[in-house]
């Protein structure tokens, strides 16, 4: 021990207190060092974080595009379509959930048709009713022809013996009565038949109507695609247009890019392009250029220079080829973001990153 360390001690033990060292000789090199440590250690592992974003953008930046192709961002999307009723009806049966894949023509829902039903037992009761009446009509027209026919020939005779003065004239004027009172009954009868045979088409047509309603109580799809929501339960009561189902036209997929003036301008419909998403980069999605903007969508606040036009951004729309989208149905989900690639002309071959990733 220094010296000055032992007249502390002394001073100490004089006192009679415990050994406590003086403040002015507490361990203030070990703080220091403590101090200058800390920077240095966030500097470090700054310079990982640095070093790890580095390496992950270096892994996963998007490919240099050669002259000709040009890329922007979008979503994959797909054309919705409600499922809802044509007339105020309660749901009875629901044959499909969320998630589901539907074809064309598959019954999605049952209503409950129990009004229907008793409409159509009574309009085809009216066909009958109908039917009966025409027979009835028709045949009093052929009763009314042979009577007609009789009085045709009761009036010839009647000429002929007027002529001979076998009958007087008043007579004659009588069976002249008699055919055209008969011809007169005759026309009306085959009115009564035309009328009647309107009300039998009227009667069918109001059965046919019923008929067609009770098939548009079966909901349907109209396209192939994938319940996207349930939205209504059995037993519940919905108005003229509710929606009982919202399902994807997964034979209508597609991403809207915006790409500026000079990329848009060059693009032509029927361009082949190339949707690659986020979460599978491994699979390059082929498509097409079917819809090109007329109008800019994203307009600064003046145009009057080209540095301003070439600000101008237009909506382009690329669509998955539908033969591959049967094919991998299951595999292309909306939503998901990514990147749409489109050459520029027809010669211009893809970079072989994303070559490889085409699906087939």
């Amino acid at each position: 021990m220094g010296r000055d360390d032992i007249e502390e001690t002394q001073e100490a033990t004089v006192l009679g207190g415990p050994l406590v060292p003086s403040p002015s000789r507490l361990p203030v090199v070990s703080g220091a060092r403590r101090r200058r440590r800390g920077p240095t250690i966030a500097l470090c592992l700054l310079a990982l974080v640095v070093a790890g974003g580095g390496y992950y953008w270096w892994t996963t930046r998007p490919p240099a595009l050669p002259p000709g192709i040009v890329s922007g961002n979008g979503r994959l999307e797909a054309d919705e379509i409600d499922i809802a009723t044509k007339f105020p009806e309660r749901v009875a049966r629901l044959l499909a959930d969320e998630g589901d894949l539907v074809k064309a023509g598959q019954v999605l829902a049952l209503m409950d048709v129990q009004n229907f039903d008793a409409q159509l037992k009574k309009a085809k009761a009216t066909v009958d009713q109908t039917e009966r009446m025409l027979a009835e009509a028709r045949a009093n027209v052929d009763q009314q022809k042979a009577q007609v026919l009789f009085s045709r020939q009761e009036l010839a005779r009647a000429r002929e013996l007027t002529r001979k003065e076998f009958m007087t004239k008043e007579m004659l004027d009588q069976r002249v009565q008699q055919m055209n009172a008969a011809t007169a009954v005759l026309a009306a009868s085959e009115a009564r038949v035309s009328a009647t045979e309107h009300a039998v088409d009227a009667a069918k047509h109001d059965v046919e109507l019923l008929e067609v309603n009770i098939a548009d109580s079966r909901l349907l799809a109209p396209v192939d695609g994938v319940v996207q929501y349930k939205i209504a339960n059995v037993g519940e009561v919905l108005p003229i247009g509710g929606k009982v189902f919202t399902i994807l036209d997964t034979s209508y997929v597609y991403m809207d890019v915006y790409l500026p003036t000079k990329d848009a301008g060059n693009i032509r419909l029927g361009d082949d392009a190339l949707i690659v998403l986020d979460a599978m980069p491994q699979l390059g999605l082929p498509a097409k250029v079917v819809f090109l903007a007329t109008e800019a969508q994203f307009t600064p606040k003046a145009v009057e220079t080209k540095t301003e036009r070439d600000k101008l951004m237009f909506r382009v729309r690329v669509r998955i080829d539908r033969d591959l989208l049967q094919a991998h149905r299951r595999d292309i989900r909306t939503g998901l973001p990514g990147v749409a690639y489109v050459k520029l002309a027809p010669d211009i071959t893809w970079p072989s990153a994303l070559a490889a990733t085409i699906l087939k």
